[in-house]
């Protein structure tokens, strides 16, 4: 049987072309053909693909990487040992001798620390450069070995002072994080420049390949770089890629050896059975080649996904959104008090910024908006005027000149906007007063943006942002604000709405720090 691959050229981009398969056992012998000639028998009856030289090995860059990790997580332990036992020495205290603790800070503790960071899974490849699972390992190997000293203090009756512990271990954790979070910042960087990452092959109907291709690129910071599509059932449909596309009755052993994939990626269940499935796993053992499975289920964080296994089968368990509750009260009490304290802070800029309104454009200072609250209750948000007064009599003829879609219109360079106003939106300063919502209770810190008062037009999954309060920042505003499509920034607030947790909160909010600093898409 004939399969065409569509290479891309360099005028035009690759298509896919039709082959005819007899589905579906084609679907089985495209993801797991002449299996006798391929896979070696092992004891117990248990097929393996035999270890070759000539097949893909596991990616260096990634070995590297968690032996740098180790490395400075030796060095971070060591150095705030270090740091402690000298605060002691120049302080006059004996606790121990100094030798003692010098081979203890500077020796055991550290290979402590390496060993417990290693049983809680923080150097497993999964969990780095990309969420917050890795920084939550950290936290559970320091309370772990926390325990651990403090029971081997207890039982063993040893002089150990309670300062030093509560002093080199949280220390040890606070640089082990710095450290990590800077290493993560420059493997980012190499990953921008298409180096450090994963090189996927995506198998599975044209539709989910390309569903698993978007959500991928989207990112390059998550570090998986699509090299090809190895598709398991024949189309007719074009696509338009810079990776080829393999059409037919392929073998995804050989399109990952042309391609130079060290991943596979089977995306959605349509077209791949799970007799194909687990042949393919078999393959795959020995060679270095990674296999992954992409659901069809999407934007639903890890800590909603939990996996039961139930007679081989692996259930995928996924819990309902939190949006009551402990933490929920934790984050109206934290909106309120920070809104106080906050408005107190910057009362200032907000004091030259009202004046610098009132003498650039005669008018009032405060803009009110209409805006659609929780549960699709009208609120009046408080923003500082940046237009001219007669700015809502203009907008008819500016309709054309929308830059933006959905409900909102966004001009770059709209001439209503003042000279004033446009440096306040530019910096962000037009959206502090919104503090004042905050602390009424009709806004939050974080949470999807608020958009104008018009329920005829929330229908469907745009109407689910309204089950919280919407906020002053949000996904949206960290991850490009202005220059996002109205579908990203609805899946962005969905997402938000989905996976809210107060973790999630403080990182938007650290995120939004950057964000303002570098005014991208602000207008």
């Amino acid at each position: 049987m004939q399969d065409v691959v569509a290479a891309p050229p360099a005028a035009a981009p690759p298509t896919t072309s039709a082959a005819p398969v007899d589905a579906p056992e084609a679907v089985v012998n495209a993801l797991a053909p002449s299996l006798e000639s391929r896979l070696a028998l092992e004891p117990g009856g248990v097929q393996r693909s035999p270890r070759t030289r000539s097949g893909p090995r596991q990616p260096r860059w990634a070995f590297r990487y968690r032996l740098l990790l180790l490395a400075l997580d030796f060095l971070s332990c060591s150095a705030a040992g270090w740091t402690v036992i000298n605060s002691y020495d120049q302080a006059g205290s004996g606790f121990f001798d100094r030798d003692v603790l010098n081979w203890v800070g500077l020796g055991i503790l550290p290979l402590a620390w390496v060993f417990s960071l290693w049983v809680h899974g923080a150097y497993e490849s999964r969990y780095l450069g990309l969420g917050p699972d890795e920084f939550k390992r950290v936290f559970k190997a320091i309370i772990s070995l926390t325990a651990v000293v403090c029971f081997l203090a207890f039982t063993q009756k040893a002089d150990l002072s309670r300062l030093s512990v509560g002093t080199v271990l949280p220390l040890t954790a606070a640089v082990t994080l710095a450290v990590r979070f800077i290493a993560r910042k420059t493997l980012h960087v190499v990953r921008k420049r298409g180096r450090a990452s994963q090189r996927i092959l995506l198998v599975g109907t044209l539709g989910e390949a390309l569903s698993v291709y978007r959500i991928t690129t989207r990112n390059p910071n998550a570090g998986l770089v699509p090299v090809g599509i190895c598709l398991t059932e024949p189309t007719g449909e074009r696509a338009a890629l810079p990776i080829p596309v393999f059409n037919g009755k392929v073998e995804p052993l050989d399109r990952v050896r042309q391609v130079g994939a060290d991943t596979i990626a089977v995306c959605g269940a349509r077209g791949v059975t799970p007799d194909a499935l687990r042949r393919l796993a078999w393959q795959l053992e020995g060679s270095g080649i990674e296999l992954v499975v992409a659901p069809a289920l999407t934007n639903i964080a890890g800590p909603r996904v939990h996996i039961r296994p139930v007679e081989g089968l692996p259930l995928l368990h996924v819990e309902e959104p939190t949006i009551s509750g402990v933490g929920w009260l934790l984050k109206g009490l934290f909106d309120r008090l920070a809104a106080f304290f906050g408005l107190l802070l910057i009362s200032p800029i907000l004091g030259i910024a009202a004046l610098a309104i009132k003498i650039s454009d005669p008018g009032p200072v405060f803009f009110r908006q209409a805006r659609a609250g929780r549960g699709g209750t009208t609120i009046r948000v408080w923003k500082f005027r940046t237009m001219y007064v007669d700015a809502e009599e203009r907008l008819a003829e500016l309709l054309g000149s929308n830059e933006t879609d959905g409900l909102l219109f966004k001009m770059a360079n709209d001439p209503r906007i003042t000279r004033v106003g446009h440096f306040l939106r530019k910096t962000s300063i037009d959206e502090l007063p919104q503090l004042i919502n905050v602390l009424l209770g009709e806004m939050s810190l974080v949470g999807p943006r608020p958009l104008p008062v018009k329920n005829e037009q929330f229908n469907g999954d745009s109407r689910r942002r309204m089950l919280v309060r919407p906020g002053i920042t949000g996904l949206w505003q960290v991850s490009g604000r202005s220059n996002l499509s109205w579908e990203d920034a609805v899946r962005l607030d969905l997402y938000y709405v989905d996976n809210w947790s107060l973790a999630f909160d403080f990182m938007i909010l650290y995120k939004t720090l950057f964000a303002v600093l570098k005014s991208d898409g602000a207008y």
